[in-house]
């Protein structure tokens, strides 16, 4: 009797140690799983002047034909610029097609000024790219909303 009490013994001793290690090793998976960062991100940039001559007419003195300015909008939490909450919002409601961002209101200077507007990344896990060519920087906010205006406060 006294090898089937230890026989069965064991045999709990086994289970409960088995039972242990699965949920030991379950349980780091889970918490790696919810601790993730969401999968949106765009590597936003805009380059000034213009394409084909390189020239820019009416652009400020110290900032040379071509310079390119840059961020990466994340959006879990948002980050990445002065407006990355409203951009991300404004993504949201588009599933993350810029161009499909609604006009805003407003009324631009027709002063030559072009600007380049440029987004690679992924949003709900579709590739999004977008590059667009626009006049002067008034009407890029106008027709991309809070996405570029990572430099401006409100």
């Amino acid at each position: 009797m006294t090898h089937t009490i230890t026989s069965r013994a064991a045999r709990a001793g086994l289970l409960t140690a088995a039972t242990a290690l699965l949920l030991t090793c379950a349980a780091p998976a889970q918490a790696t799983a919810a601790q993730e960062p969401a999968n949106d991100w765009l590597l936003l940039t805009v380059t000034q002047g213009d394409a084909q001559s390189g020239a820019r007419p009416g652009a400020p003195s110290g900032v040379p034909s071509g310079a390119t300015r840059g961020a990466l909008l994340l959006c879990d939490p948002p980050q990445g610029h002065a407006r990355a909450a409203r951009a991300c919002a404004e993504l949201d409601a588009t599933d993350g097609r810029i161009a499909d961002i609604p006009l805003r209101d407003t009324h631009c200077p027709m002063i030559y000024a072009p600007v380049t507007a440029h987004a690679r990344g992924q949003w709900r896990g579709q590739p999004v790219e977008y590059t667009q060519a626009f006049p002067n920087p008034c009407v890029m906010a106008a027709r991309t909303g809070s996405v570029f205006a990572w430099d401006t406060q409100g």
